[in-house]
């Protein structure tokens, strides 16, 4: 499936972005890369879901299928050297949605490196329990690959409780680049975080990015629906998961993004009535960090081409559904929301 009738801004000034409208997205041009994020993928159908009209239909997701075999289909044109998905893997916890994920999942296996964040939909309850993943996407499944880092081994006695690859790192190079990507749960505990931690520090010498579920959304807990939608939004104050144990997404930053200067991207999802929103700010060292979020339903994911030469990561919001780049949506309908242009320091200056 290839990416057509999409535009493509060409920056002028940092701050004066005109389109460029062409037939399809063209190839990456030499030199350039790709990492691709997939949004929450809960759009299943069929048994295992709450509608009653389906329980006897198979389950299926295709938003999920479409998604992971435009990657395939794009792996080349795009240059795409890693696929983050940002969590919320399946709708409910259950074997019947968890196997259709893995098969989905499969297309990317052994293709490209890709690294998995696990969300709260894709636990047990508000306990922290990720079983089922890792039942599906243990460790074990990964040990065949040098991309793959490791993972934080969980709690003695208790490996269903953060473990067994329910907090992962990925390494990978490109374009003269080495890179660290860290995939952390929703609402990591404090052990989680000082693992990851002692992984960025270990890898200090790599660029950084996390994924994890929860980052940006309604500052506080909503307290009636509309608040999801009206309330002020940023860095989130409030937790879904692993109870006492569990840090909102402000702590994680509070506790662990902010001090590492290598770090300059944060994906998450989550938050379906947010749907798109970013900010940029400052780490404890100076060092800017891009918070993105994507929650897209079936209006797309997000391709960001990096481009060295310019200092720029392109980010591109596109529909493999409708095969149409996603240029605006109901909840947001500002284009600059899912196409635009990040800053970003990977050459030296000419100075």
């Amino acid at each position: 499936m290839k990416l057509q009738t999409i535009c493509v801004p060409m920056l002028l000034l940092a701050a004066s972005v005109l389109p460029v409208h062409g037939e399809e997205l063209p190839p990456a041009p030499q030199g350039s890369f790709s990492i691709a994020v997939i949004p929450d993928t809960q759009h299943y159908k069929g048994r295992g879901t709450h509608s009653k009209k389906q329980a006897k239909d198979p389950t299926t997701n295709p938003v999920f299928e479409a998604i992971t075999d435009c990657i395939v289909d794009e792996l080349d044109r795009q240059r795409i050297v890693f696929v983050s998905h940002v969590g919320d893997i399946v709708d409910i916890n259950n074997d019947e949605q968890w196997a259709v994920a893995q098969n989905c999942v499969d297309k990317l296996h052994g293709k490209v490196p890709y690294g998995i964040s696990v969300g709260n939909h894709d636990m047990t309850g508000k306990t922290g329990n990720s079983a089922l993943f890792q039942k599906y996407f243990p460790r074990s499944r990964f040990a065949e690959f040098d991309w793959y880092g490791g993972c934080y081994p969980g709690e003695p006695n208790q490996p269903e409780i953060s473990g067994n690859n329910a907090n992962s790192y990925q390494l990978f190079s490109a374009e003269g680049m080495d890179f660290i990507i860290v995939h952390l749960e929703c609402n990591a505990p404090d052990p989680v975080l000082n693992w990851a931690n002692e992984v960025l520090t270990r890898h200090a010498d790599r660029r950084a990015i996390v994924t994890t579920h929860m980052d940006l959304g309604p500052l506080e807990h909503p307290k009636q629906p509309g608040d999801y939608f009206d309330a002020p939004k940023g860095r989130m104050v409030w937790k879904k998961c692993h109870g006492a144990n569990g840090n909102t997404s402000q702590q994680m930053w509070e506790k662990c993004f902010s001090k590492h200067k290598n770090l300059f991207l944060i994906c998450c999802g989550d938050q379906s009535r947010t749907q798109a929103m970013r900010q940029s700010v400052k780490g404890q060292h100076g060092n800017t960090v891009h918070e993105l979020l994507s929650d897209y339903g079936a209006e797309g994911f997000r391709l960001m081409r990096f481009l060295p030469a310019q200092n720029q990561i392109e980010v591109r919001t596109w529909n493999p559904v409708k095969g149409a780049s996603c240029e605006k949506t109901k909840l947001i309908p500002e284009r600059d929301q899912h196409q635009f242009t990040l800053d970003y320091q990977m050459t030296k200056s000419a100075d």
